[in-house]
C-alpha cells in the first residue's frame, strides 16, 4: 500500500528563479543571439554545470528567423548562478540546400568518454508550410566549445510514415545501448489561415549512436485531442523505473495561456511502454512573470543527489529558461 501511494504521488519542485535571459546579451551578440533561449540540455562538469542551448538573431524583414546553438556555464552549487556565457555558436548552419541550412533547434548533448556528442534538429524552410526538420549528429572534443558535424546530412530523416517535422531529440543511455526520444509529425492543420503542426513522441535505439532502429510508434497517449503536440521527451531513471518529463500543447490557439505548453509526466517500467499521469507532473505556471504563461521543454538532471529541471517560459522561451528543484526524490 505504501509504494502504491508513493507511485502516484505528486511531484513539488520549488522553482529557483529564471537563470538566462538572452536579451540581456542581445547588444553583444546581435547578429546571432538575440531573443531566445530554448531547449537546455546539461553536461555536468566538476565544478560547474554546462547547459546547451538554442537562441536567434532578430528575424529578417519577412519575419523569418534563424537558429544557432550554443551554451553557457552555471555554478555546480547554485544553477541560477550563470558564470561564463559562450560568445560564439557552437555549430555551423548547413550550406546552401542543406537540411540544417536555416537552423539548428533543439540539441541534446551526452557524454561519451573525452567526447560530447550532441543531437540536433536541423531546420528547412518550406513554401506550403514554415519549415521542416530532420535530426543531425555532431561532436566535441573540446568540451563541448565546439562541435563538429559527422556529416552532412541527417542522422534521423524523414521516412514513409514519419514524413516530416523529425525534431526534438532527447538523446540517453540505458544498459549500454542508446535510447533516443524524439518527435515526429502527424499532420499540419489550418488555424485561421496558419499552418500549425501536430507531432508525437517516438523512440528509436541504437548499439553506436548513429545506425538507428526505429520503433515506429508513438509512446504518449494523448490528452488534448487527436491534435495535441507533444515535445521535449526527456527520460531519467530513478528509483527503480524510467521517468519521461515532457511538453504538450493544443492544436490550434495555443500561443496564450490556455491552449500553450504544459509539462507532461510518464512513468516505464522498460523504457518503451510508457503510463501517461500528467497530475504527477507537478510544475505549473506562475501567477505573474516571465513563465505564468506556459512552461515546457523540460530537461531534468540529478547531480549530487539533487534533482534539477530545467525549462522554458512564455513563448517557448522567448524570454529566456529558467530551473526548479525536486523536493524528494523521483
Amino acid at each position: 500500500m505504501i509504494a502504491a501511494q508513493t507511485s502516484r504521488r505528486r511531484y513539488q519542485w520549488r522553482k529557483l528563479g529564471r537563470v538566462f535571459d538572452p536579451t540581456d546579451y542581445a547588444q553583444r551578440h546581435e547578429s546571432w543571439m538575440s531573443e531566445f533561449a530554448q531547449a537546455p540540455s546539461v553536461i555536468v562538469f566538476d565544478d560547474y554545470l554546462r547547459v546547451f542551448f538554442s537562441c536567434r538573431p532578430k528575424p529578417d524583414p519577412r519575419g523569418q528567423y534563424k537558429s544557432y546553438c550554443t551554451y553557457l556555464d552555471v555554478d555546480r552549487e547554485d544553477p541560477t548562478r550563470v558564470i561564463r556565457v559562450a560568445d560564439h555558436p557552437i555549430l555551423p548552419l548547413g550550406e546552401l540546400g542543406m537540411f540544417d541550412e536555416f537552423g539548428t533547434y533543439p540539441i541534446s548533448v551526452i557524454r561519451l568518454g573525452n567526447t560530447l556528442r550532441g543531437y540536433y534538429a536541423g531546420w528547412t524552410r518550406c513554401e506550403s508550410v514554415p519549415f521542416n526538420t530532420a535530426i543531425g549528429v555532431a561532436e566535441s572534443s573540446d568540451k563541448g566549445t565546439s562541435f563538429e558535424k559527422l556529416g552532412p546530412g541527417p542522422v534521423i530523416p524523414y521516412t514513409v510514415d514519419e514524413p516530416f517535422v523529425i525534431s526534438g531529440p532527447k538523446i540517453r543511455s540505458f544498459n549500454g545501448r542508446f535510447y533516443l526520444y524524439y518527435i515526429a509529425g502527424r499532420q499540419w492543420i489550418l488555424d485561421r489561415g496558419r499552418p500549425e503542426p501536430v507531432y508525437k513522441i517516438r523512440l528509436a535505439t541504437s548499439d553506436d549512436g548513429l545506425n538507428w532502429e526505429k520503433l515506429g510508434r508513438d509512446l504518449i497517449a494523448d490528452q488534448r485531442g487527436t491534435e495535441e503536440a507533444q515535445a521535449s521527451p526527456d527520460v531519467v531513471y530513478s528509483g527503480g523505473r524510467y521517468h519521461m518529463f515532457f511538453c504538450h500543447r493544443s492544436g490550434r490557439d495555443y500561443r496564450n495561456q490556455t491552449g500553450g505548453y504544459r509539462i507532461g509526466y510518464a512513468w516505464s517500467e522498460d523504457a518503451i511502454r510508457w503510463h501517461r499521469d500528467d497530475r504527477r507532473a507537478g510544475l505549473e505556471t506562475s501567477d505573474a512573470g516571465w513563465d505564468h504563461q506556459m512552461v515546457s521543454y523540460p530537461h531534468v538532471v540529478i547531480v549530487d543527489g539533487k534533482t534539477y529541471l530545467f525549462y522554458l517560459g512564455n513563448d517557448v522561451g522567448k524570454q529566456g529558461f529558467g530551473v526548479a528543484e525536486l523536493e524528494g526524490e523521483l
